[in-house]
């Protein structure tokens, strides 16, 4: 029993407090509300007192007494003191101890008095009733109860069965079958059935069976029999077994259960007559079964599924087909018998919701509701539940509807009156319908409906309170929307007014929610049901069929397919089409085309279907070769943009999408965001413009869409304005700019360690161009309002949102211009006043209002020291300016002007045109004019506002408070190089706005300072770009060099334009110096001679960057030069050595790197092309020499001048000595034509270093036509010789020195065969030329052999075929130099150079008239403390070998003199008439081709380090020029030359050349 609740102190006190506590307890415990407690507690009690009675501990007198005044508290107290008896009895039995038992059966003994015997006879043992008296005997007394349960329970008592009583029961069906339209009631029937049974003495069960089968044949009449039944039945499992047997009869094999059966079974479940469990367990089949059969369904599903996705032969195929019509129509034949849904459907039509959910829930998902009746009668039960709600908020404007009757059930469930009512039943039943509500399209349009009227209130909703429900709700219908609407209109044959009505709600929804269904449409409900895996796959295998026939030519058939498809499945269509469209990039425009049938939902649809594809994590977005950008990624995104233009798809997805990429840091996405505005805004980026575009692209936004563009995209004012909407509603605009902006440096710093370097490239120019082309569209589109709202000051731009100045300026500049343009409408309003001076000063004052604050807000983006040089206003003002500030393009605004005249013209000259269409197009096309006309009106009178105010704001444009060198660094840091490489329109702007700047004579700017600095090295700012930056920065350079070729091209030209402009100053002092020097104007023929040194310039910087090897140098090199070659070469000697180089990049890239030499051969084409503008040098600059100092030749030519130049002279000389034969074999080889003229720069050296005696050194005369013989000949030997241009890289030093060796044999061997006729009769005249080579060459060798030796085995395969070339030659000291120290001189070759100080001295030397020819060719190349120190040994080791060398040269011409005099006297004929024919003396000549003699040389020793390394250049450029100057002479001098060669013989492999071809 329980626990211990007597505490011991009451039974030891029992007389004096015991008794009573426990009596108060007693009645404490009775009084408690709660039964049950009360009962557990008042047994214990008595339990606990009963036990210290039979202990022993309390006396039996005492506890009968209390137990007495206990029975007396409650009316039933007897019999709880008897259930303790009956345990005590039971426990006290099981006891050994006798006494115990004797004490129990005394106790109970003595409470006979008030606990009826009867009650005891019921719960105490047999033997215990004996021992007390009650009974006689105990096992008569068990016998006795086995006869009365024998005959209670097992004895039947016999009825009259319907054929022993036909009457009685006769009498009874007639009573059930009256007319019961009267006042007939189940009570009065009942009564007589009662009567009936009494007299015939029938069976009452078979009498309730027969009142069952009453009820079935009228089943109408519920309100009868529901009532006669509750009355007649005393227990509900009778009538819920004769229930079972009516279902166990009609389970035979063909057996079919009646409707009305299930009717009264459902009737009697909802009135709760009969028990859902009890009939459940009667019905079949069983719920195993049902399992079973559902998986063999979905079994089955998959089977087809895979079927339709293989290969079939058609043959198998129909046979297939064929036995699954049979299977359909066996279903079809015998459905199956299914009691459990039978039942179900009865209650679904008659309103019972609970026991049909109970049902349900015992059956796998959507199994029951698979069953159309089933899925038509819950349907019903949904029209009716939602009615009232429907009327209230879902009937459309305008619509009547068909009023539904609500059923007489008031058991039915409640019809919902608002939309929180919706979640007591409804949700529950439409989940239970599933996909199967596809059976009822009006119900769908109901609930869709519903769904569109909750979403208008959900987002007119204000009130906080109210907002959980609403989002409750709103959960609610979003997953009624993935769980029921969606599969449903999967299974909806084709329904495109179901799939416009969804839309209508769908349309409410945040993108978000409806991406989110879209997903689990797609990827997830498609296996939840047998009957949506076969959709499935007869939707992919239909989807493949259209495809596979889908051409540009059948486009509207199969668009309408494709549309008919897509109502119902558009996921499943769109994945396989895009899957297509990743393949097959020539299915775009066919499948663009063919989507006009598709339905809004199934647009919207198609957006997430291309952003899931652009996501897809198993795809590699780049391709295998990790350099390049998958091409599934490339024609995803050509799709998206024709797609987006074509059709009204909402873009914030996609949009977001690209955003959210770029804040991951990936930048491969840009490319779709590209592609949308390109398409849809017609704004198209491209580094290949034509000058004609570019040109267009300056002026207004007409003439850009006009003539700017590759493709004229038309009609994108829609699209453009859609684009604009999404970026403007999701607040999307400026994010986009500034991840875009950030990216930028994220690709190289972030990215670019894993990447490819070309990737990286492409990817920063990729993301680059996307921000043009965006910034573009947002300037354009957006209202000044939206675009000032929008874009934060540049300040901000740059130091919160670290922003790269370029492109915060490049957001901000739209905003400046629609700012001032603002205010000046404004003041102009404001004062009314028409004259040009009044509108020029309030466009000044308008300016100053909008620019004050940027002036301001610049200062913080620089270190304070930049604004010393450059005022915060010029800084502002370049950044803010544009092409359409600074000219009119009148030429592409006459271009498009004509092109509209000849298209009107052509209009009316076709008779096939119909005359209404002429009409329209002709007024098409003379609106356009009209609106060019007026821009270009509108822009001129900008573009004079906007000088005026440059011209008036220049004087504070710069302050020079250091020097005008760093105020061009600075200009060039900080303004023109960030800007050049932007964009294309940017390159022309930064080179126009130098002329600019250049033409208001502002003052501290120095045009020829800027110009120089841009020039003069390009390699480091070549190699640091992109591929496109490079384009830029070639167009730039182009520019550039049309202004400098322009000014060039005639003195007229540049006297006016030049002449008197502070930028053409050529001494540079700070503005705090106060020197009385007058300043220099540089004059036109030394503005030539700078020129050609620019010239002479790029092309050594083109050369290295070609020699590098690098990929990223030579590609950025050979664009930069081809985007320069309107203007340069211009030198036909500067072509030929870039011609060279880039055959032999040609032949070493063919098979390793095919873009470059693509890039090679193009460029190559070209050049060729150009050949014929090219001039050779001496016409590109006029080449005059002062007057010949009194020199020493040793100090000027030094020993062996005849042969080579002095290696002393100004850092020119040894490197390139050991390399001096390959010069000549790849000049021999490459170019036939130049060699003669080479050779004779050699001829004509060695006639000057013998103080004007040329007849030992000129010994045979030759004929023009022999010369070309000789030429060709050499040619040909070489290039059997050495193969192309390229030296033999594997070659030992010694090998190569044999291989000279043997060049030069042949070489005196050629020279043998070639003698002419004249001279043949003199057979030693060749073996003297052949000795006095030798002996010429033999002291200038003895001490360089060993440094060319070394110099030859430290050199590798490119160095040979770099001797001689555009490299800034480093002497070298010794033999003993070390490889790595000639490593480092070879790189310190291309260092650098300091333009300022080299400028600044360069042109400061143009005052001297002895050297104003050479001093604009001084920009120093080498390291001055090194170069210095070499050049001192250098010379004094050139002064000792020239002084050896010239005694042995007297002593050979002497002996020539005497024997070859007749020769010689031909040949000083022959130099006395090229004297008159070119005005200069032999000595002159010599000064052209020695590189070494220069005009400062008898001071070298004495100059400074930078002059002489000023001189060094010097000595470079001289050789440049007699080369030029030499190679393009008439016939007449080509054939001098050659006499000249062929008397020096093999000298001339000692020759020293500046340039190489």
């Amino acid at each position: 029993m329980a626990a211990l609740v007597l505490p011991t102190e009451w039974i030891k006190n029992w007389e004096k407090s015991g008794k009573n506590e426990f009596l108060q307890l007693c009645r404490t415990l009775t009084d408690q509300p709660n039964d049950d407690v009360m009962l557990r507690d008042i047994q214990a009690a008595l339990y606990e007192l009963s036990w210290h009675v039979i202990r022993g501990t309390l006396k039996l007198e005492l506890a009968a007494s209390i137990l007495g005044d206990v029975v007396e508290l409650r009316e039933d107290m007897a019999s709880i003191l008897a259930d303790v008896f009956c345990i005590l009895d039971i426990e006290t039995g099981c006891l050994e101890e006798k006494i115990k038992r004797d004490h129990f059966t005394q106790l109970v003994g003595a409470c006979l008095f008030f606990v009826p015997e009867a009650v005891l006879k019921e719960r105490l043992d047999p033997e215990t009733l004996e021992s007390l008296g009650l009974i006689k005997q105990a096992q008569q007394f068990n016998q006795k109860i086995v006869k009365i349960k024998t005959k209670l329970f097992y004895k039947q008592q016999k009825f009259n069965l319907l054929r022993e009583e036909n009457e009685g029961y006769a009498k009874l069906v007639t009573e059930l079958g009256q007319d019961l339209s009267g006042n007939v009631t189940s009570h009065l029937v009942l009564e007589s059935i009662k009567s009936l049974i009494g007299c015939f003495n029938l069976d009452p069960n078979r009498v309730l069976d027969i009142i069952l089968e009453v009820y079935e044949c009228r089943c109408e009449q519920d309100d009868f029999f529901v009532p006669l039944i509750k009355s007649y039945m005393c227990e509900h499992q009778t009538l819920c077994h004769i229930l079972g047997f009516k279902f166990k009869f009609h389970q035979e094999p063909n057996g079919e259960t009646p409707s009305s059966l299930y009717h009264v079974a459902a009737t009697l479940l909802q009135h709760n007559l009969i028990e859902l469990e009890d009939l459940y367990v009667h019905l079949m089949p069983l719920d195993s079964n049902i399992v079973e059969e559902h998986k063999g369904e979905i079994m089955e599903a998959k089977q087809i599924a895979r079927k339709l996705t293989m290969v079939v032969v058609p043959s198998e195929k129909s046979e297939d087909k064929d036995k699954e019509k049979e299977k359909e129509e066996e279903k079809n034949d015998k459905p199956p018998d299914n009691q459990k849904l039978g039942l179900l459907e009865a209650l679904l039509k008659i309103g019972d919701w609970h026991h049909a959910q109970s049902i349900m829930e015992q059956m796998p998902a959507f199994y029951a509701t698979s069953h159309k009746a089933i899925a038509v009668a819950l349907c019903q039960l949904l029209h009716l539940t939602v009615e009232p709600l429907y009327r209230r908020a879902g009937v459309p404007k305008g619509a009547k509807g068909r009023l539904m009757r609500p059923l007489r059930n008031k058991r039915a469930p409640r019809p919902a009156e608002s939309f929180e009512d919706l979640r007591r039943e409804v949700f529950s039943m439409l989940c239970y319908l599933g996909p199967h509500l596809s059976h009822d399209p009006i119900l769908f349009a109901k609930v869709v409906r519903l769904g569109k009227g909750f979403m208008r209130e959900y987002l007119n909703e204000s009130r906080q309170d109210h907002k959980e429900k609403v989002d409750t709700l709103l959960s609610c219908f979003l997953s009624i929307a993935d769980q029921v609407l969606l599969p449903s209109l999967t299974l909806m044959d084709c329904n495109a007014c179901m799939s416009e009505e969804l839309w209508g709600f769908f349309k409410l929804l945040p993108y978000r929610h409806r991406y989110r269904l879209y997903g689990q449409w797609k990827n997830e409900t498609y296996t939840s049901h047998p009957l949506l895996v076969k959709v499935k796959a007869q939707t992919v295998d239909r989807a493949k069929y259209i495809m596979k026939r889908l051409t540009k030519e059948n486009v509207k058939p199969s668009g309408r397919q494709i549309g008919k498809l897509s109502h119902s499945n558009p996921t499943i269509l769109f994945d396989y089409i895009l899957s297509q469209i990743q393949w097959y990039d020539n299915l775009i425009t066919p499948v663009v085309d063919s989507l006009k049938y598709l339905t809004s939902l199934s647009y919207d649809v198609l957006a997430y279907c291309i952003i899931e594809a652009l996501a897809n994590p198993e795809k590699e977005k780049m391709k295998h070769d990790d350099t390049t950008i998958s091409s599934w990624l490339q024609s995803l995104a050509s799709l998206c943009g024709a797609v987006f233009r074509k059709y009204p798809i909402e873009l914030a997805g996609l949009l977001q999408y690209v955003t959210n990429q770029l804040k991951a840091g990936k930048s491969f996405d840009l490319l779709i965001l590209k592609e949308v505005v390109q398409k849809m805004a017609g704004i198209e980026i491209t580094d290949e413009m034509t000058m004609e575009q570019l040109e267009a692209m300056t002026g207004g936004e007409q003439l850009k869409a006009e003539g700017g563009y590759f493709g004229q995209i038309r009609n994108t004012k829609k699209s453009s304005q859609r684009l604009k909407d999404a970026l403007l509603d999701h607040e999307l605009a400026l994010p986009l700019c500034l991840l875009m902006a950030q990216q930028r440096n994220g690709v190289v710093f972030s990215e670019g360690g894993e990447k490819h370097l070309k990737l990286v490239g492409k990817l920063y120019d990729q993301c680059h161009d996307t921000l043009v082309q965006f910034g573009g569209f947002l300037a354009s589109n957006l209202s000044t309002e939206d675009y000032i709202k929008r874009v934060p000051p540049v300040d901000v731009l740059c130091n919160q949102f670290h922003t790269p100045h370029d492109a915060a300026f490049f957001l901000s500049r739209p905003m400046y211009a629609h700012q001032i343009l603002s205010k000046y409408d404004e003041l102009k309003k404001a004062e009314k006043g028409n004259r040009q001076q009044q509108k020029v000063h309030k466009y000044m004052a308008a300016c100053e209002l909008v620019m004050a604050p940027v002036h301001e807000a610049v200062v913080s983006l620089h270190l304070p020291k930049v604004w010393d040089d450059l005022r915060p206003q010029f800084y502002a003002t370049f950044w803010s300016l544009t092409m359409y500030d600074l000219a009119v393009p009148h030429s592409a605004y006459d271009r498009e002007v004509n092109k509209l005249k000849a298209q009107m013209k052509a209009i009316d000259e076709n008779p096939e045109v119909p005359l209404n269409k002429k009409k329209k197009e002709k007024e098409r096309c003379t609106a356009l004019q009209d609106k060019l006309l007026e821009e270009e009106k509108k822009q001129l009178e900008h573009v004079q506002r906007v000088l005026h105010r440059l011209k008036l704001e220049k004087d504070n444009w710069l302050l020079a408070k250091s020097t005008k060198n760093e105020t061009i660094t600075k200009f060039l840091q900080l303004c023109l190089f960030p800007r050049c490489i932007f964009s294309a329109i940017d390159a022309v702007y930064c080179a126009r706005f130098v002329e600019l700047v250049h033409q208001q004579k502002t003052p501290n700017f120095c045009t020829l300072l800027c110009y120089d600095r841009v020039f003069s090295d390009i390699i480091y700012t070549v190699a640091s770009c992109t591929e496109n930056e490079a384009r830029r920065y070639g167009r730039f350079l182009c520019c550039m060099l049309e202004t400098v070729t322009r000014w060039h091209s005639d003195r007229a030209i540049y006297e006016k334009e030049c002449g008197n402009y502070p930028g053409f100053l050529t001494i540079f002092r700070a503005t705090s110096f106060d020197g009385g020097n007058k300043a220099d104007q540089l004059d036109y023929e030394n503005f030539r001679h700078v020129v050609h040194k620019w010239h002479y310039k790029l092309t050594k910087a083109s050369v290295h960057c070609l020699e590098t090897g690098e990929y990223t140098h030579i590609r950025n090199i050979l664009i930069v030069l081809t985007k320069i070659l309107p203007c340069y070469p211009k030198v036909l000697n500067l072509g030929q050595a870039l011609e060279c180089r880039v055959h032999k990049i040609c032949q070493e890239e063919k098979e390793k790197r095919p873009d470059l030499y693509a890039l090679a051969m193009g460029y190559s084409g070209q050049l060729k092309g150009r050949k014929v503008h090219m001039v050779p040098e001496n016409e590109f600059h006029h080449k005059e020499q002062p007057v010949r100092s009194a020199t020493p030749a040793s100090l000027q030519n030094g020993p062996g001048s005849a042969g080579k130049p002095a290696p002393a002279a100004a850092g020119t000389g040894k490197p390139d000595e050991g390399a001096t034969e390959d010069t000549d074999k790849s000049k021999d080889k490459s170019q036939g034509a130049v060699k003669p003229a080479n050779k004779t720069n050699s001829t004509t050296t060695k006639v000057a270093t013998s103080n004007g005696n040329s007849a030992p050194n000129s010994s045979k005369n030759i004929k023009e036509k022999e010369d070309k013989e000789k030429s060709g000949k050499e040619k040909k030997e070489k290039k059997e010789k050495t193969p192309g241009s390229t030296p033999e890289a594997k070659a030992s030093g010694k090998e190569r020195q044999k291989e000279e060796r043997s060049a030069k044999d042949d070489k005196t061997r050629d020279g043998k065969d070639k003698t002419p006729k004249a001279d043949k009769d003199k057979p030693k005249k060749d073996e003297k030329n052949k000795e006095d080579k030798a002996k010429a060459g033999g002291a200038s060798d003895k001490e360089p052999s060993k440094e060319r030796d070394t110099a030859k085995e430290n050199c590798k395969g490119e160095k040979n075929a770099q001797a001689g070339s555009l490299k800034s030659p480093v002497p070298r000291s010794d033999s003993a130099e070390t490889e790595r120290e000639q490593k480092r001189r070879k790189l310190d070759a291309h260092s650098s150079p300091s333009h300022s100080s080299a400028v600044k001295d360069s042109l400061i030397e143009l005052k001297d008239p002895a050297s104003k020819h050479y001093a604009n060719h001084n920009i120093a190349t080498q390291s001055k403390s090194k170069e210095t120190e070499t050049d001192k040994k250098e010379s004094e080791k050139s002064r000792d070998r020239s002084k050896e060398k010239e005694k042995k040269d007297d002593k050979d011409r002497k002996d020539r003199k005497r024997d070859y005099s007749n020769s010689d006297r031909e040949m000083s004929q022959e130099l006395k008439r090229r004297k008159d024919e070119n005005g200069t003396s032999s000595s002159k000549h010599s000064k052209s081709a020695s590189p070494s003699d220069s005009p400062r040389s008898n001071d070298k020793s004495k100059s400074s380090k930078s002059s002489s390394k000023e001189k060094g250049d010097l000595t470079k450029t001289q050789k440049n020029s007699s080369t030029g100057k030499k190679e393009s002479r008439h016939d007449k001098d080509k054939s001098e030359k050659k006499e000249k060669r062929d008397s020096t013989g093999a000298k001339e492999d000692k020759k020293q050349y500046p340039l190489r071809p």
